[in-house]
């Protein structure tokens, strides 16, 4: 299945980022040279499914009930990211490369 970025983007909420930060552009380039089944991957390991309600990423729900995908800020370089999928949620430690930045989040997938 092939994911609107763009859409993707738009209904995106950032703590402790914003959508110009480094480590954020840097993972949507990452999640742009993933191929179709690592993005399905990557939004499985986000928020729980591979699949999108009809509506798209406008459409997600958390645990309470609608939650907009959100990429957080958290402070610890040795941690791989993670996620909490009741929350539509990715804590996302901000690494210095972008090399680093995709070596951790595919080992973080897997």
């Amino acid at each position: 299945m092939e994911y609107d970025l763009e859409d993707w983007k738009r209904h995106t909420v950032y703590e402790g980022y914003n959508k110009d930060s480094q480590p954020v552009l840097w993972l949507w380039e990452i999640v742009a040279s993933l191929g179709s089944d690592l993005q399905a991957t990557f939004l499985q390991f986000c928020t729980g499914s591979s699949r999108l309600p009809l509506e798209g990423f406008q459409g997600l729900q958390g645990s309470d009930g609608p939650r907009k995908f959100c990429i957080q800020r958290v402070e610890d370089l040795e941690r791989l990211p993670s996620a909490h999928t009741c929350f539509n949620r990715l804590d996302l430690p901000p690494f210095p490369t972008l090399e680093m930045m995709r070596q951790r989040l595919l080992l973080a997938m897997q």
